[in-house]
């Protein structure tokens, strides 16, 4: 996903409980009535108004990375729900689309044990947003720039 921002570090944890918000039940939200929820957020790049990262969910809350993102003030680029919807346009994302794709997914089968590894590249015009906010010419070029930009390795 894009955040908007940088997050301090190139690794960072958010450990916060999220429960429906009180004001819009279409929202989630922060509360310390909530149900557990933590979030590790891996920073693979630097673009000058965003970071492209990686999500590590410890929990499975609804809209859990969009809820902690922007609870440290970082929301997803283009989510008009939590916040980061502004300068879409900036990114060269369509309209009420948000950056933010379920590009690798790996977890142990709850019978077998064994450990599935589900990859699915950038939608196009995500691809597109993602050369936009990089301003890097190589990414024109790479058929996934998400493997070019290190998203699959796991030593970070």
């Amino acid at each position: 996903m894009l955040s908007w921002g940088h997050i301090e570090t190139d690794m960072l944890s958010v450990d916060r409980p999220i429960a429906r918000d009180p004001n819009d039940r279409k929202r989630m939200a922060i509360a310390l009535a909530g149900r557990a929820a933590r979030t590790d957020f891996y920073r693979l790049a630097r673009f000058e108004s965003s970071d492209l990262l990686r999500a590590h969910l410890h929990s499975g809350r609804t809209h859990q990375i969009r809820v902690h993102l922007a609870s440290i003030g970082h929301p997803v680029v283009g989510d008009d729900t939590y916040g980061g919807g502004g300068a879409r346009r900036l990114m060269g994302l369509p309209p009420k689309r948000h950056f933010l794709h379920a590009a690798w997914l790996v977890f142990k089968h709850p019978v077998t044990g064994e450990l599935l590894d589900f990859r699915s590249k950038l939608p196009e015009d995500l691809r597109q947003s993602l050369i936009a906010a990089s301003e890097m010419a190589d990414l024109i070029a790479h058929p996934d720039p998400l493997e070019y930009l290190g998203f699959y390795r796991v030593d970070g």
